[in-house]
């Protein structure tokens, strides 16, 4: 199943209702996900550029898409997403780059 790793950020209204209420978003995650045929499997904080990591599986990048714009929908996170490939998905993608005609810029024809 297909792995995505997500960084957020929390608005400061999101961190300001945390505060006050806390609570372990991992139990309003996985459910959702688990309801689309996806697995939540780590939910992080973070300190630096973003304030967390959460990484989950979904069936498909269209089932990936739609949770992730019903949550950045909400407004209380901005979002960035990357598709991770397992390393026998990156050998074959290697294996299969001899046959790509490309041809950098300045290089001729």
């Amino acid at each position: 199943m297909p792995t995505y790793l997500t960084s957020f950020r929390q608005t400061a209204d999101t961190a300001a209702k945390l505060i006050a209420n806390p609570e372990d978003r991992r139990e309003s995650l996985s459910p959702v996900l688990e309801s689309l045929g996806g697995k939540l499997l780590g939910y992080w904080y973070a300190f630096g550029d973003v304030d967390g990591y959460a990484l989950f599986e979904a069936p498909d990048d269209i089932t990936a898409a739609s949770f992730l714009v019903k949550v950045g929908a909400s407004g209380a996170f901005s979002l960035s997403t990357t598709k991770l490939l397992t390393v026998e998905e990156a050998l074959q993608a290697f294996g299969r780059a001899t046959d790509v005609a490309y041809r950098p810029p300045g290089a001729g024809s």
